[in-house]
């Protein structure tokens, strides 16, 4: 396997991951917590992880979700920048779309060891919406405010970050 293909499933473990941690305690089912459908995580979870993980999501108990007006406009615009043709790039359009409402920086909310790795999630996926974060801004912050550039407006946060413990930090200068 080529290192793009590693790193996608590596990324999709550390979804699943934070899935099953939120599984485990009742705060989401696999659908919820991932943003993708059944089928979807069925296919993902025979295909790549042993039988004793299948079964740990519960996949037979829970359904499809539907995307909220705010999923569905990060999803639109990732999906707008997603590379064509590539359903992994849809796959992580749902699955970053859908993780990004949590409270922590996305990195953490997708369960990667640093920024620097959803980084490169989305400098794969999404090249050139990751290329026009050219002052290096928090990937949440970058993403609402091109959602609200779309819509004329000039200054928008995401709503997870007046909640957040570093919001001073987040909205410093984005040069250091």
């Amino acid at each position: 396997m080529d290192a793009e293909m590693d790193f996608d499933e590596y990324v999709i473990a550390c979804v699943l991951s934070r899935a099953l941690e939120e599984i485990d305690v009742g705060q989401a089912t696999a659908t919820e917590a991932t943003g993708l459908s059944r089928a979807e995580l069925q296919e993902i979870l025979t295909s790549r992880f042993p039988p004793d993980l299948v079964d740990a999501f519960s996949l037979e108990e829970v359904s499809d979700v539907e995307a909220g007006v705010e999923e569905e406009l990060l999803r639109g615009m990732l999906l707008s920048y997603a590379r064509p043709g590539d359903p992994a790039s849809a796959r992580f359009a749902k699955i970053v779309a859908r993780r990004a409402l949590r409270h922590e920086h996305l990195w953490q909310d997708l369960g990667l060891y640093n920024r620097s790795e959803l980084s490169h999630l989305l400098a794969t996926h999404f090249p050139t919406l990751a290329a026009g974060n050219t002052n290096n801004m928090r990937w949440k912050r970058y993403f609402y405010r091109k959602l609200c550039e779309a819509e004329g407006f000039s200054l928008c946060t995401a709503p997870t970050c007046r909640d957040c413990m570093d919001f001073k930090s987040c909205f410093a200068s984005e040069e250091s």
